[in-house]
């Protein structure tokens, strides 16, 4: 467990007060890069093969002005949720686009990313805020936040616990990727997976 210890500690997990160079702490800058680089890939495969990505709740209709990073730092700096929640998010985000039909854009991140950190913050901190404060830092109104927390909710089933061997092979991935995102380089095996096509 001490090769976990200094995982955690690296990523900012241990010691909410850590935080890398910028003030945010290094897992959610990797967090934000996974995420950036995935949507832009998804975006690119999208292009080349002309196909219509499935709608969901969760689409805006145009990407909005703040990038992944920007927006993964208004989160953590007016949510005050654990750091853990952002890595919890993250694999909820996973499950949720491996459970859909949906890619990860432009369009729909920041939504998906919002109601993650919520879900999670809910499921995992003794305290949290309601919807309508998330709302206000996600920039959606309060009935959107409540669609998409329940569209959220049961595309996972309601299946929100993460076990520590999860959660552990997650921030090994993203302590693995930081070397590689400095470089520009990105693993595509981190990428969200496809669930293969249903036979009929």
């Amino acid at each position: 467990m001490a090769a976990g210890s200094e995982t955690f500690m690296a990523l900012g997990l241990l010691d909410e007060s850590s935080k890398g160079v910028s003030g945010t702490p290094r897992v959610l800058v990797l967090i934000a890069s996974v995420l950036e680089k995935s949507l832009q890939k998804n975006e690119k495969l999208l292009e080349k093969s002309r196909r219509e990505d499935a709608i969901t709740i969760f689409h805006g209709s145009r990407s909005p002005s703040l990038s992944i990073r920007q927006y993964i730092e208004r989160i953590f700096k007016y949510a005050r949720c654990s750091n853990s929640c952002f890595v919890v998010a993250y694999i909820y985000i996973n499950k949720f686009l491996q459970r859909t039909d949906a890619y990860l854009s432009s369009l729909n991140a920041h939504r998906l990313l919002i109601t993650g950190v919520m879900v999670a913050a809910k499921f995992l901190d003794d305290e949290c805020y309601d919807n309508a404060y998330y709302a206000r830092i996600g920039g959606v109104s309060t009935a959107e936040m409540n669609r998409m927390e329940m569209k959220f909710l049961f595309s996972l089933d309601f299946s929100l616990y993460v076990t520590t061997e999860v959660f552990m092979n997650c921030c090994l991935k993203l302590e693995n990727e930081g070397g590689k995102y400095q470089n520009g380089d990105a693993d595509p095996r981190l990428w969200p997976r496809r669930r293969p096509a249903r036979q009929r």
